[in-house]
């Protein structure tokens, strides 16, 4: 079968929540249907016949179904998920870099949400949304108790429709509420930049349909802009995934032509498949291939250039699928902090024209047989976030503090105390940073001369020293048998 795999990061990017990494769009039909178990799908009929007869109010049929079949879904791992329709709708919105909404990408802190960023001109932006405000309470519902989907479901609509959100600024110490116009918001998941010294930098924020071709006029910027590039730095941090297909073409930019990027594995016969950095397994449309472009009209020089890859513990999916290439065969040297962990495959199946199911079917391996399940990619080089060291990274969640996440091994039960005392003091940090500096970006922007973590990607490219974190260590896990 011809294969489309999607990948897409753990955080909800205006509409996409939860890490996931999917196959290509199946029809559910299947010939070895398993015998059902006929006395506990008595006891869900007996059940369904009392809610009916029984409950305090009336309750729709439809919904009561809908909800069993997600409960058994999610209750699976937490990238398997079951769409009724608007979220069948959205989640194939959500890889295309468009969606309608207000434009933040979000995360969960303390039930509520928290913004992340408001995306760059979006209405979100517009009405003055900053990083790190919390969302209290959406229209008239209150976000407590509420899932990160959920929430994310309450804040998209229709174009030119009004949310009204309220709004906690711990930093300020106020609170407010705020009406903001749903519009659609086009994300660019690729930037870059001329750095000094003739060196570039070039950042993936999300694997999306565009990727490829931004990816590779992007480059040719570069080489155009800075005839003697002599190195590149590729930003991976905080991307939370995307396209398998894109993140094909990316490794395969650096790579030798055909060699393995990515495999997968699983009971299916189809889950097992090899991605090889080869047209075939990324450029499915019609049209020239633009990475074939990029190599003509640059001579090759992307094949050879030295590479330092930036990642981070928001470095998920498919940014694990580049940078766990690029280590395996040695053409870049991979720096920062250890990555999310997200390392299994969901098959998403159409089960009918506007509902569907994803479910995981497979783990992935880097080149090397490495699963990166629950562990996520160690950089060879760690570096911290700020001089100061990693302020804030203890906040971040990963893969393995996902309940229900597939496991890769034992974890040491003192490894997990640990992380929640750092990040009791991370939070405390984080706090007073935020008094002491009432609305202002805590962190450097990615990209800027503030940014440590590429000034040491400059420094390793250039062969000066580089500040090697003296704190941060790979978090191990023991692999199963």
């Amino acid at each position: 079968m011809g294969h489309k795999l999607k990948i897409a990061g753990w955080m909800a990017v205006g509409a996409l929540a939860g890490a996931l990494t999917t196959m290509q769009l199946q029809a559910v039909a299947r010939n070895n249907m398993t015998p059902l178990p006929l006395e506990e799908l008595q006891q869900l009929a007996a059940v369904f016949s009392m809610i009916k007869s029984d409950y305090v109010e009336s309750t729709d049929e439809k919904k009561l179904i809908t909800d069993a079949i997600s409960g058994m879904v999610t209750n699976l791992d937490p990238h398997s998920a079951y769409y009724d329709k608007k979220a069948w709708k959205e989640f194939r919105e959500g890889t295309s870099g468009a969606f309608v909404g207000v434009g933040i990408e979000i995360t969960m802190e303390d039930g509520l949400v928290k913004v992340v960023s408001p995306i760059e001109d979006s209405p979100a932006a517009a009405a003055g949304l900053m990083t790190n405000d919390l969302i209290t309470k959406i229209d008239t519902m209150p976000v407590k108790g509420l899932s990160i989907t959920e929430a994310v479901k309450r804040m998209r609509g229709e174009p030119g429709t009004d949310v009204r959100l309220q709004v906690l600024r711990r930093a300020e110490n106020r609170s407010f509420s705020v009406t903001i116009t749903r519009a659609r918001i086009i994300t660019r998941s690729v930037k870059a930049k001329t750095l000094d010294n003739g060196y570039g930098w070039i950042r993936i924020s999300q694997f999306q349909d565009r990727t490829v071709e931004d990816f590779a006029a992007k480059l040719e910027e570069l080489a155009a802009a800075t005839p003697q590039l002599q190195g590149l730095v590729l930003d991976l941090r905080n991307d939370p995934g995307g396209l398998l297909d894109a993140a094909v073409a990316v490794s395969a930019v650096f790579l030798p032509a055909d060699v393995p990027v990515v495999s997968t594995n699983g009971q299916l016969e189809e889950s097992r498949y090899v991605f090889q950095a080869n047209k075939r397994y990324y450029w499915r449309r019609s049209g020239t291939d633009p990475l074939a472009q990029l190599e003509e009209r640059t001579k090759g020089l992307f094949k050879t250039i030295p590479i330092v890859v930036l990642v981070n513990e928001g470095s998920a999916s498919a940014s694990e699928i580049v940078a766990g290439a690029l280590q395996d065969y040695k053409r870049a040297t991979i720096m920062g902090n250890q990555t999310f962990g997200k390392g299994s495959v969901q098959t998403v199946r159409a089960l009918g024209p506007d509902t569907g199911l994803k479910i995981t079917t497979a783990r992935y391996y880097t080149p090397n047989g490495r699963s990166i399940q629950a562990k996520g990619i160690v950089p060879d080089v760690l570096v911290d976030e700020t001089p100061e060291g990693n302020l804030f990274a203890a906040l971040s969640t990963r893969e393995s503090d996902l309940n229900k996440h597939l496991e890769n091994g034992t974890e040491d039960p003192a490894d997990a105390i640990a992380r929640d005392k750092a990040r009791e003091a991370a939070q405390a940090r984080l706090e007073e940073r935020q008094r002491e500096n009432p609305g202002q970006r805590l962190m450097p922007e990615f990209g800027t001369d503030k940014d440590f973590r590429l000034t040491q990607a400059l420094n390793h490219l250039q062969g000066k020293p580089v500040a090697v974190s003296k704190t941060l260590k790979a978090r191990e896990t023991d692999a199963k048998e």
